[in-house]
């Protein structure tokens, strides 16, 4: 497999996604080893798409079901560095994470209980990793622009999150 992308500079939002996601399909399609896939398309949505940051937390379940006594641990990213632990219910991703659903942010500032990890990060996706009905993580997406992401950015990252399981 090679080890560049190819995307086009020229190419709009949704474009850029037609043309990264067969190659993020090709490089998880090869590879059985989930932390090493979760670092190649981390690595390939920050330099494909040009975001800020890109990154998957994991569940940590310490054997447990009770959701107070789990957190999301920081998994493979690409960016500055970031929060290591949110608990459960809290910040963007840990309300993904309670409510099994994406949750797109136009401006961070007035996501209430946002957690800055960077003050450049000015808005966000975050999407629950899933395996069938269980969330096993999510993957963070994070602008320095304002109003970055929208429907087009959910529908092809939640489907490159499919090639996981």
């Amino acid at each position: 497999m090679a080890e560049t992308l190819t995307i086009s500079s020229t190419a709009t939002k949704a474009e850029k996604y037609q043309e990264l996601i067969p190659q993020i399909k090709a490089l998880t399609s090869i590879e059985s080893d989930l932390t090493a896939n979760l670092a190649n398309i981390a690595a390939a949505l920050k330099y494909g798409m040009d975001f800020f940051w890109v990154g998957f937390y994991r569940v940590e379940t310490n054997n447990s079901s009770d959701f107070d006594n789990q957190v999301l641990i920081l998994a493979p990213f690409q960016g500055p560095l970031a929060c290591t632990r949110i608990k459960y219910g809290k910040g963007v991703c840990g309300k993904s994470w309670q409510d099994k659903a994406t949750i797109l942010v136009e401006d961070v500032e007035k996501f209430e209980g946002h957690i800055s990890c960077s003050s450049f990060s000015k808005s966000e996706i975050v999407l629950p990793l899933r395996n069938q009905n269980q969330i096993l993580g999510v993957l963070d997406v994070d602008s320095q622009e304002l109003n970055t992401f929208d429907k087009t950015d959910e529908k092809y990252l939640e489907e490159m999150l499919t090639f996981l399981y």
